[in-house]
């Protein structure tokens, strides 16, 4: 018997290494990408606020204590938003909807001297698989926003994560103010 399995269903079970094809400012710096994974809590339309209704996914680091969005190098074969995803499947083991860029942060590594520039994204997540490149290396954990800027080592992650806080706040109250747009003019049009 032969089993037809679909290619794209297919992970490699191995992450990139080396740096040979990393990119890097004309300043020298290092440059990474990463996302930060997320989810709706199930009955989110019934939350007010949207910090309430968020899971963020972190991620145990491999070098350290403590835990972090994944990221990782942006290479020169691929799109940064190519990168991103690729970070985080191999990092997280998911996959989603890479959004519009949170922002570029420039930092300090904890354990090499360098600098880096760092841009993150938002990813909605659609699918979370059993088996990913790191799963041996990494644990993850789904969490509140709360939670996670509580544990998240890196400070410019945090920030990163108020900024998708905050994006989806202003598009909640966007939708909101349409509703409410809609449903006065429906009324309106009831009592001419």
């Amino acid at each position: 018997m032969v089993a037809l399995v679909s290619q794209e269903n297919v992970v490699a079970l191995v992450s990139r290494t080396g740096r040979h094809l990393q990119r890097y400012t004309k300043a020298g710096l290092r440059q990474v990408v990463g996302c930060i994974p997320y989810k709706y809590k199930i009955g989110y339309p019934d939350f007010l606020d949207i910090e309430d209704a968020l899971e963020v996914l972190v991620i145990s680091s491999q070098k350290g204590k403590g835990m972090l969005f994944p990221k990782g190098g942006w290479e020169l074969d691929e799109t940064i938003k190519e990168a991103a995803s690729r970070e985080t499947l191999e990092e997280a083991g998911v996959r989603g909807i890479v959004e519009l860029e949170l922002g570029k942060w420039s930092f300090k590594s904890k354990t090499h001297d360098t600098y880096y520039e760092g841009y993150m994204f938002p990813l909605l997540v659609q699918e979370e698989l059993d088996f990913w490149p790191e799963k041996n290396v990494r644990q993850r954990k789904w969490m509140s926003v709360a939670d996670a800027k509580e544990c998240c080592q890196h400070w410019w992650m945090k920030e990163a994560l108020d900024s998708l806080v905050n994006r989806l706040r202003s598009q909640q109250q966007l939708e909101q103010e349409k509703v409410v747009s809609c449903t006065l003019s429906y009324q309106n049009k009831l009592n001419l």
